[in-house]
């Protein structure tokens, strides 16, 4: 059996000098307002993977009411989401990401948040796509105040432990 997930998360530009994307850390002009590190990458996936097994999202697992998660890597709500999965006997197959956003450029960076990705999800960083693309200075992203992301993860049945 398979599934398909998906999520998306948006994050506004505040105060700082890097951003973190698919667990990378990237220096950049702004930092982004979040509770957590604010990875739109990491955030959109977590979503993804819940949607895909129907456990619900990101603000049920980790609300941003929590104090414990603030300032949190967003990879440790990755992996939480990897091993719900894993104890429902589902494993990942894929994951492609799209991150909009004008800045920062994340092609320098492509392979290493690819890894970081790959890493945290258990799976060949050739499983993991990352595609980033500008607004064409349209809306929020295209005016430079934030940034978006989109994930689209495939998840299939390992048939160790029931659903």
């Amino acid at each position: 059996m398979i599934r398909v997930g998906s999520g998306i998360d948006v994050h506004a530009f505040g105060p700082g000098d890097h951003v973190m994307l698919g667990g990378v850390r990237l220096a950049h002009t702004q930092g982004v307002r979040a509770h957590s590190d604010g990875d739109v990458l990491l955030h959109a996936l977590c979503d993804a993977l819940l949607g895909a097994a129907g456990l619900g999202d990101i603000g049920q697992h980790f609300p941003d009411s929590d104090p414990q998660w603030r300032g949190a890597a967003s990879g440790q709500f990755v992996r939480h989401a990897v091993q719900l999965l894993a104890a429902r006997g589902w494993q990942v197959v894929n994951a492609d990401l799209t991150l909009l956003a004008e800045a920062p450029r994340v092609a320098g960076q492509r392979e290493l948040i690819r890894a970081s990705v790959a890493g945290l999800l258990g799976v060949a960083a050739e499983a993991v796509n990352l595609k980033a693309t500008t607004t064409e200075r349209l809306g929020f992203a295209g005016r430079g105040e934030g940034l978006a992301a989109m994930a689209t993860v495939l998840i299939e049945s390992n048939s160790v432990a029931p659903r």
